[in-house]
């Protein structure tokens, strides 16, 4: 059975260098279906050729893959997660170069698939804020209500990304409405709640009668018994799907809606997109510019106002 040379030590590595936990997991597990490829392929880590990664791609690309879990699938990856694959390879070949042990094909020849630029879609406001009042239509339990309704008025004052906001402790939140995130990257940050969001979680708090430390809890989380559990991501995108279906939204609506739409409004009301980067914890603005331009109001905007001939 084929292995990959040195894979825990490359794991190791990324560990050494502060990669966060679910990053390390993802390279473990991209690199196993590449090592199930080479097995199932009667292949040779050390005899690999260019037309092996070929080979592996079109594996990637076929409905009846293997998974890490070695499992059969018949869902078809996309371009983005095969290529999220593919650099988990050229990582894992470079850490490889890096140590001189031998590497059969050079990082450079794992070329990335084509994707397809998407046009981003936001909701649109009247559509948001419904999705962010939608608990208190749907839902029967009050401390549910409470703690969903107050989530997602979070999320949209703030901008955060769903990973970061269940990993909110109460202690990040002064009294002023401003947290401190650790984010993306181990990169600090200061987000705000606005005068609305605060009466929501201030509510949801009150009703808090557990000892965890986080802001957000589950259910069996506010009894004293359960003193560090935390929300799943899972749930509150399964929650929020579930809300978007029952509202009848057509366009997609997740919680990373919420953030994109906050970028979105706040440009469109004139916020200047460094101040929207830094927000939003984007190492480049390029990035921030893919939220800021999605509108098609703003664009119509900027082109009324900057056209020559207007």
């Amino acid at each position: 059975m084929t292995s990959l040379p040195l894979l825990d030590d490359f794991l190791l590595s990324l560990k050494v260098n502060n990669y966060s936990q679910e990053t390390i997991y993802n390279y473990e597990r991209d690199l196993e279906v590449f090592e199930t490829f080479l097995n199932d392929s009667k292949l040779n880590f050390d005899k690999l050729i260019k037309r092996d990664i070929l080979n592996y791609k079109a594996f990637l690309t076929s409905i009846d893959r293997i998974t890490a879990k070695k499992q059969k699938t018949q869902v078809k990856l996309s371009a983005y997660s095969i290529n999220r694959m593919l650099s988990a390879l050229r990582a894992y070949f470079k850490y490889l170069i890096d140590n001189d042990y031998p590497v059969p094909v050079p990082p450079d020849a794992i070329k990335m698939l084509k994707t397809i630029k998407k046009k981003s879609q936001v909701p649109e406001l009247e559509q948001l804020v419904k999705l962010i009042e939608s608990p208190n239509k749907f839902e029967t339990n009050n401390k549910i209500i409470l703690r969903n309704r107050a989530i997602l008025e979070v999320l949209f004052a703030t901008g955060l990304r769903i990973s970061e906001l269940v990993n909110i402790k109460t202690n990040q939140v002064d009294k002023e409405g401003k947290i401190f995130v650790l984010g993306k990257g181990k990169k600090e940050r200061f987000v705000y709640l606005t005068p609305r969001a605060i009466k929501h979680l201030n509510t949801y708090l009150e009703i808090r009668q557990d000892q965890s430390p986080y802001l957000f809890v589950p259910l069996r989380g506010l009894h004293a018994s359960d003193k560090f559990k935390k929300l799943s991501t899972n749930y509150l995108q399964e929650r929020i799907k579930r809300y978007r279906e029952l509202l009848d939204i057509n366009i997609p609506a997740s919680a990373h809606s919420l953030r994109h739409g906050f970028a979105t409004y706040l440009a469109e009301k004139g916020a200047s997109p460094v101040a929207i980067q830094i927000l939003l914890g984007h190492e480049s603005l390029d990035t921030t510019t893919r939220y800021v331009h999605a509108s098609d109001k703003y664009a119509q905007k900027i082109h009324q106002k900057f056209h020559p001939l207007k």
